[in-house]
């Protein structure tokens, strides 16, 4: 496998793993510690808004290349097996059938409040 393969192999996974977490966040039998991590992970990796926007050289793809998998990656782990199978599955299956990941109207709202708070933090700074 090339590396231009493989690499397209595990950006589908960490695409999976996200909406995974989406359904694991739904699942009464996905532990509160492993659900609250999930909702904060699903809520930036399916916002449609970048904490930190692309378009700024490096560090706008430093979040989407690095922080959200390692986010996406660690709370896989915490989710037990069942659920964890149970989850890609249906992960596999909403992507099979739209072919699109869901847009996190939440996840919105937090990269905006973070935003609100950074340029207000910066305003009150410079004043």
């Amino acid at each position: 496998m090339s590396f231009g393969q493989s690499l397209m192999y595990w950006a589908k996974r960490v695409k999976r793993d996200g909406l995974t977490l989406w359904f694991a966040t739904k699942n009464p039998a996905t532990p509160w510690y492993a659900k609250a991590l999930a909702v904060f992970a699903v809520a930036y990796a399916l916002s449609p808004l970048d904490l930190i926007p692309d378009f700024i050289p490096v560090l706008g793809y430093l979040d989407d290349a690095l922080l959200l998998p390692a986010l996406i990656w660690l709370t896989v782990r915490l989710l037990p097996k069942e659920v964890l199978q149970d989850c890609r599955l249906q992960a596999e299956e909403w992507m099979q059938r739209l072919g699109k990941r869901p847009i996190s109207q939440l996840g919105l709202v937090f990269v905006l409040l973070v935003w609100f708070i950074a340029f207000g933090t910066v305003f009150e700074w410079l004043a």
